[in-house]
């Protein structure tokens, strides 16, 4: 099993998987919400700290949730959840299929192709709304698999509020199609670059389901 599938935190009580890298946001929330609970019992202002932080504290966990996926067949599959929010053709002959992602989808991404990563960079930049034209220039991190349909470039950008990109691989790993390779803090982007050729099979303004949606077409 890829280790990415593995190494996220799960919580036996319940048996929800958490995704990686999580932790700094999650463990402080709800360390505060068990205090504030446990406390509020004998004193009221606690009662009124509890209520926001027991609150904050179930939203984390639903936005860090990482289920597991029935991995779809084809040629590439989508490497986030969220709506298509551009498709458009690009100067060297591919295709720009641009994943806008919500605080309410899951943001562990996906491969979209089994091969081997030949690079991670990370690009260093702003933090504009992920649907703003100007979110080009955003901090991202830059992928590159090497697949049977030759390189393909995928680009995880933050947003006004995703301020961290976990990779969960370096370069030179191999992964399989649909394996977890990353994680994008709150609401954000992801782009995939199709290469010349390759029809899309998506439309703009459709949802899309890492792991499970196909993207391009026979």
């Amino acid at each position: 099993m890829p280790h990415s599938q593995t190494s996220a935190p799960r919580d036996s009580r319940f048996g929800v998987r958490l995704a990686r890298g999580a932790s700094p946001w999650l463990l402080p929330t709800v360390a505060t919400a068990a205090l504030s609970l446990t406390r509020a019992r004998k004193s009221g202002r606690w009662a009124a700290v509890a209520v926001p932080a027991t609150a904050l504290a179930a939203g984390m966990l639903w936005f860090f949730r990482d289920p597991e996926r029935e991995i779809a067949q084809g040629r590439v599959i989508s490497p986030a959840d969220g709506v298509v929010q551009s498709i458009m053709p690009w100067k060297d002959g591919r295709t720009r299929v641009a994943i806008f992602m919500s605080p309410l989808n899951v943001h562990v991404n996906r491969a979209p192709l089994a091969g081997t990563v030949t690079s991670v960079e990370h690009v260093p930049g702003g933090f504009v709304p992920a649907f703003n034209k100007e979110s080009e220039n955003n901090e991202r991190v830059v992928w590159h698999f090497d697949t049977e349909l030759g390189d393909i470039e995928m680009v995880q950008i933050a947003g006004a509020v995703a301020r961290r990109i976990v990779p969960y691989l370096p370069a030179g790993t191999k992964v399989e199609q649909g394996e977890r390779i990353g994680l994008i803090r709150f609401g954000s982007r992801v782009d995939i670059y199709l290469p010349e050729g390759v029809e899309v099979a998506v439309e703009v303004g459709q949802a899309t389901t890492a792991g499970v949606t196909r993207i391009d077409r026979d």
